[in-house]
Protein backbone atom coordinates (compact mmCIF):
# COMPACT_ATOMS: atom_id res chain seq x y z
CA UNK A 1 0.00 0.00 0.00
CA UNK A 2 1.43 3.55 -0.86
CA UNK A 3 0.55 6.68 0.69
CA UNK A 4 2.05 9.63 -1.19
CA UNK A 5 4.71 8.93 -1.47
CA UNK A 6 5.21 6.23 1.38
CA UNK A 7 5.19 2.57 0.89
CA UNK A 8 3.59 0.48 3.45
CA UNK A 9 4.95 -2.67 4.62
CA UNK A 10 7.94 -4.42 5.97
CA UNK A 11 8.65 -1.54 8.31
CA UNK A 12 6.40 0.17 11.09
CA UNK A 13 5.74 3.46 10.56
CA UNK A 14 5.11 6.48 12.85
CA UNK A 15 2.20 8.70 12.63
CA UNK A 16 2.52 11.73 14.34
CA UNK A 17 -0.56 13.16 16.19
CA UNK A 18 -2.02 16.47 15.34
CA UNK A 19 -5.33 17.76 17.03
CA UNK A 20 -6.85 20.88 16.07
CA UNK A 21 -8.84 21.29 19.30
CA UNK A 22 -9.38 22.80 22.27
CA UNK A 23 -10.33 19.68 23.99
CA UNK A 24 -8.09 16.93 23.46
CA UNK A 25 -7.47 15.00 26.61
CA UNK A 26 -3.34 15.24 26.19
CA UNK A 27 -2.66 18.03 23.79
CA UNK A 28 -5.92 19.93 22.95
CA UNK A 29 -5.86 23.75 22.75
CA UNK A 30 -1.74 23.66 23.16
CA UNK A 31 -1.05 23.63 19.44
CA UNK A 32 -4.28 24.92 18.44
CA UNK A 33 -2.64 28.36 16.79
CA UNK A 34 0.32 27.28 15.71
CA UNK A 35 -0.64 23.68 14.65
CA UNK A 36 0.99 24.09 11.06
CA UNK A 37 4.35 24.97 12.75
CA UNK A 38 3.77 21.95 15.03
CA UNK A 39 2.94 19.73 11.97
CA UNK A 40 6.37 21.14 10.51
CA UNK A 41 8.30 20.31 13.80
CA UNK A 42 6.77 16.64 13.97
CA UNK A 43 7.76 15.84 9.96
CA UNK A 44 11.44 17.39 11.30
CA UNK A 45 11.42 15.11 14.40
CA UNK A 46 10.92 11.93 11.97
CA UNK A 47 6.87 11.75 11.57
CA UNK A 48 6.48 9.88 8.73
CA UNK A 49 2.58 10.43 8.47
CA UNK A 50 0.86 13.36 10.26
CA UNK A 51 -2.64 13.37 10.99
CA UNK A 52 -4.88 15.72 11.61
CA UNK A 53 -7.54 15.82 13.82
CA UNK A 54 -10.75 18.52 14.33
CA UNK A 55 -12.82 16.66 16.77
CA UNK A 56 -12.06 14.99 19.94
CA UNK A 57 -12.79 11.56 20.69
CA UNK A 58 -11.43 11.18 24.42
CA UNK A 59 -14.23 9.24 26.20
CA UNK A 60 -17.58 11.61 27.10
CA UNK A 61 -16.71 13.83 24.04
CA UNK A 62 -19.76 15.59 22.40
CA UNK A 63 -19.86 15.67 18.66
CA UNK A 64 -18.36 18.90 16.83
CA UNK A 65 -20.37 20.64 14.38
CA UNK A 66 -19.35 19.56 10.44
CA UNK A 67 -18.79 23.15 9.72
CA UNK A 68 -16.42 24.08 12.71
CA UNK A 69 -14.49 21.31 12.12
CA UNK A 70 -13.87 21.51 8.45
CA UNK A 71 -13.03 24.81 9.42
CA UNK A 72 -10.23 23.33 11.82
CA UNK A 73 -8.54 21.03 9.75
CA UNK A 74 -8.54 22.45 6.37
CA UNK A 75 -6.61 25.39 6.45
CA UNK A 76 -3.82 23.50 8.14
CA UNK A 77 -4.00 20.02 5.94
CA UNK A 78 -3.51 22.56 2.85
CA UNK A 79 -0.49 24.44 4.30
CA UNK A 80 1.15 21.56 5.50
CA UNK A 81 0.39 19.64 2.34
CA UNK A 82 2.06 22.31 0.33
CA UNK A 83 4.97 22.18 2.21
CA UNK A 84 5.99 18.78 3.45
CA UNK A 85 6.66 15.60 1.54
CA UNK A 86 5.02 13.46 4.17
CA UNK A 87 1.77 12.14 3.69
CA UNK A 88 -1.22 13.91 5.74
CA UNK A 89 -4.58 11.85 6.81
CA UNK A 90 -7.53 13.35 8.32
CA UNK A 91 -8.89 12.15 11.28
CA UNK A 92 -12.34 12.38 11.19
CA UNK A 93 -16.03 10.15 11.28
CA UNK A 94 -17.83 13.13 9.00
CA UNK A 95 -17.36 12.34 5.13
CA UNK A 96 -17.86 15.69 4.03
CA UNK A 97 -14.80 17.05 6.21
CA UNK A 98 -12.97 13.96 5.12
CA UNK A 99 -13.84 15.18 1.30
CA UNK A 100 -12.82 18.52 2.14
CA UNK A 101 -9.79 17.33 3.60
CA UNK A 102 -8.58 15.21 0.80
CA UNK A 103 -9.35 17.98 -1.95
CA UNK A 104 -7.01 20.08 0.23
CA UNK A 105 -3.97 17.51 0.34
CA UNK A 106 -4.79 14.43 2.73
CA UNK A 107 -4.12 10.95 1.60
CA UNK A 108 -5.79 9.15 4.32
CA UNK A 109 -8.75 8.95 5.91
CA UNK A 110 -8.57 7.37 9.51
CA UNK A 111 -12.02 7.08 10.72
CA UNK A 112 -12.55 6.35 14.33
CA UNK A 113 -16.30 5.44 13.24
CA UNK A 114 -15.14 2.59 11.28
CA UNK A 115 -16.68 3.08 8.22
CA UNK A 116 -19.77 3.06 9.89
CA UNK A 117 -21.60 5.81 7.78
CA UNK A 118 -22.37 4.15 4.64
CA UNK A 119 -21.87 7.82 3.29
CA UNK A 120 -18.27 7.81 4.39
CA UNK A 121 -17.99 4.64 2.64
CA UNK A 122 -19.24 6.07 -0.66
CA UNK A 123 -16.98 8.89 -0.10
CA UNK A 124 -13.88 6.88 0.60
CA UNK A 125 -14.72 4.60 -2.54
CA UNK A 126 -15.43 8.02 -4.53
CA UNK A 127 -12.13 9.69 -3.70
CA UNK A 128 -10.36 6.76 -4.03
CA UNK A 129 -7.91 7.07 -1.36
CA UNK A 130 -7.31 4.30 1.67
CA UNK A 131 -8.78 4.76 4.92
CA UNK A 132 -8.23 3.12 8.72
CA UNK A 133 -11.33 1.33 9.72
CA UNK A 134 -10.69 1.86 13.54
CA UNK A 135 -13.03 -0.29 16.14
CA UNK A 136 -15.47 1.25 18.65
CA UNK A 137 -17.99 -0.16 20.97
CA UNK A 138 -20.53 2.75 21.14
CA UNK A 139 -19.64 6.69 20.56
CA UNK A 140 -16.94 8.66 22.18
CA UNK A 141 -20.11 9.76 24.61
CA UNK A 142 -20.87 6.59 25.58
CA UNK A 143 -18.39 3.53 24.62
CA UNK A 144 -16.30 3.80 28.40
CA UNK A 145 -19.75 3.43 30.53
CA UNK A 146 -19.89 -0.73 30.39
CA UNK A 147 -17.42 -2.67 27.80
CA UNK A 148 -18.40 -6.07 27.26
CA UNK A 149 -17.22 -8.72 24.90
CA UNK A 150 -17.39 -12.31 24.52
CA UNK A 151 -13.61 -12.73 23.86
CA UNK A 152 -12.38 -9.27 22.71
CA UNK A 153 -9.94 -10.40 20.04
CA UNK A 154 -12.99 -12.81 18.70
CA UNK A 155 -15.66 -10.09 18.76
CA UNK A 156 -13.26 -6.69 17.41
CA UNK A 157 -11.81 -8.86 14.65
CA UNK A 158 -15.15 -10.17 13.39
CA UNK A 159 -16.68 -6.99 13.70
CA UNK A 160 -13.74 -4.92 11.83
CA UNK A 161 -13.67 -8.13 8.97
CA UNK A 162 -17.56 -6.75 8.33
CA UNK A 163 -16.52 -3.49 7.88
CA UNK A 164 -13.73 -4.80 5.17
CA UNK A 165 -16.08 -6.90 3.40
CA UNK A 166 -18.69 -3.91 3.47
CA UNK A 167 -16.04 -1.55 2.27
CA UNK A 168 -14.64 -4.21 -0.56
CA UNK A 169 -18.43 -4.45 -1.53
CA UNK A 170 -18.46 -0.61 -2.07
CA UNK A 171 -15.70 -0.38 -4.14
CA UNK A 172 -12.73 -0.67 -1.75
CA UNK A 173 -9.76 -2.60 -2.48
CA UNK A 174 -9.07 -4.36 0.93
CA UNK A 175 -5.17 -3.67 0.52
CA UNK A 176 -6.03 -0.08 0.75
CA UNK A 177 -7.98 -0.78 3.90
CA UNK A 178 -5.56 -0.45 7.67
CA UNK A 179 -7.90 -1.83 10.66
CA UNK A 180 -7.13 -0.51 13.84
CA UNK A 181 -8.48 -2.45 16.86
CA UNK A 182 -9.39 0.78 18.82
CA UNK A 183 -7.41 0.92 22.03
CA UNK A 184 -9.56 3.02 24.52
CA UNK A 185 -12.46 3.02 22.76
CA UNK A 186 -15.11 1.12 24.59
CA UNK A 187 -12.56 -1.41 26.28
CA UNK A 188 -11.29 -2.08 29.93
CA UNK A 189 -7.86 -2.54 30.79
CA UNK A 190 -7.78 -6.25 30.24
CA UNK A 191 -9.31 -5.41 26.66
CA UNK A 192 -6.83 -3.32 25.75
CA UNK A 193 -3.88 -5.49 27.24
CA UNK A 194 -5.42 -8.30 25.36
CA UNK A 195 -5.69 -6.60 22.12
CA UNK A 196 -2.14 -5.16 22.19
CA UNK A 197 -0.16 -8.45 23.03
CA UNK A 198 -2.44 -10.45 20.38
CA UNK A 199 -2.29 -7.54 17.84
CA UNK A 200 -0.59 -10.02 15.36
CA UNK A 201 -4.04 -11.66 14.92
CA UNK A 202 -5.67 -8.77 13.10
CA UNK A 203 -2.58 -9.07 9.82
CA UNK A 204 -4.59 -10.23 7.09
CA UNK A 205 -7.58 -8.89 7.65
CA UNK A 206 -6.93 -5.98 5.55
CA UNK A 207 -3.63 -4.14 3.83
CA UNK A 208 -1.97 -3.07 7.04
CA UNK A 209 -2.54 -2.96 11.18
CA UNK A 210 -2.62 0.46 13.35
CA UNK A 211 -2.02 0.76 16.55
CA UNK A 212 -2.93 3.98 18.71
CA UNK A 213 -2.03 3.63 22.53
CA UNK A 214 -0.04 6.39 23.09
CA UNK A 215 -0.66 8.55 26.59
CA UNK A 216 -4.68 6.93 26.82
CA UNK A 217 -5.98 5.80 29.85
CA UNK A 218 -4.88 2.26 29.69
CA UNK A 219 -1.64 3.95 30.99
CA UNK A 220 -3.54 5.83 33.84
CA UNK A 221 -5.19 2.14 34.73
CA UNK A 222 -2.07 0.55 34.79
CA UNK A 223 0.20 2.48 36.67
CA UNK A 224 -1.61 5.52 37.76
CA UNK A 225 0.15 7.98 35.67
CA UNK A 226 -1.16 11.41 34.19
CA UNK A 227 -1.58 12.00 30.94
CA UNK A 228 1.90 14.02 31.09
CA UNK A 229 3.16 10.96 32.75
CA UNK A 230 2.85 8.34 30.47
CA UNK A 231 5.64 8.59 27.79
CA UNK A 232 7.89 5.64 29.06
CA UNK A 233 4.20 3.70 28.77
CA UNK A 234 3.63 5.00 25.68
CA UNK A 235 6.90 4.15 24.28
CA UNK A 236 6.76 0.67 25.45
CA UNK A 237 3.20 0.17 23.59
CA UNK A 238 4.77 1.08 21.03
CA UNK A 239 7.41 -0.91 20.55
CA UNK A 240 5.11 -3.66 22.08
CA UNK A 241 3.26 -3.13 18.99
CA UNK A 242 5.96 -2.30 15.88
CA UNK A 243 6.97 -6.19 17.17
CA UNK A 244 4.07 -7.27 16.99
CA UNK A 245 4.10 -6.13 13.17
CA UNK A 246 2.32 -2.86 13.27
CA UNK A 247 2.51 -1.11 10.09
CA UNK A 248 1.87 2.24 11.91
CA UNK A 249 1.97 3.41 15.02
CA UNK A 250 0.20 6.84 16.07
CA UNK A 251 1.72 8.57 18.61
CA UNK A 252 2.34 12.13 20.54
CA UNK A 253 5.64 12.20 20.84
CA UNK A 254 7.46 11.37 17.58
CA UNK A 255 11.24 12.56 18.57
CA UNK A 256 11.37 9.48 21.20
CA UNK A 257 8.49 7.23 19.71
CA UNK A 258 10.77 7.30 16.22
CA UNK A 259 14.12 6.07 17.98
CA UNK A 260 12.47 3.47 19.67
CA UNK A 261 10.55 1.92 16.43
CA UNK A 262 13.72 2.04 15.02
CA UNK A 263 15.20 -0.49 17.33
CA UNK A 264 11.77 -2.14 16.98
CA UNK A 265 12.46 -2.43 13.20
CA UNK A 266 15.93 -3.41 13.59
CA UNK A 267 14.79 -6.27 15.77
CA UNK A 268 11.72 -6.81 13.49
CA UNK A 269 14.68 -7.70 10.59
CA UNK A 270 16.15 -10.51 12.44
CA UNK A 271 12.94 -12.34 13.10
Amino acid sequence: MRLGSLELGGRCRVMGILNVTPDSFYDGGHYNAAAVARGREMAANGAEIIDVGGESTRPGAPPVPEAEERERVVPVITALAAELEIPISIDSRKPAVARAAVEAGAVLVNDVGGLRDPEMVATVAELGVPAVVMHMQGTPETMQRDPDYNEVVTDVKAWLAERVATAEAAGIARDQLIVDPGIGFGKTLEHNLTLMARLGEFRGIAGGVLLGASRKSWLKMLVGAKPEQRLPGSLAGAVAGALAGADIVRVHDVTATRQAIEVANALREFK
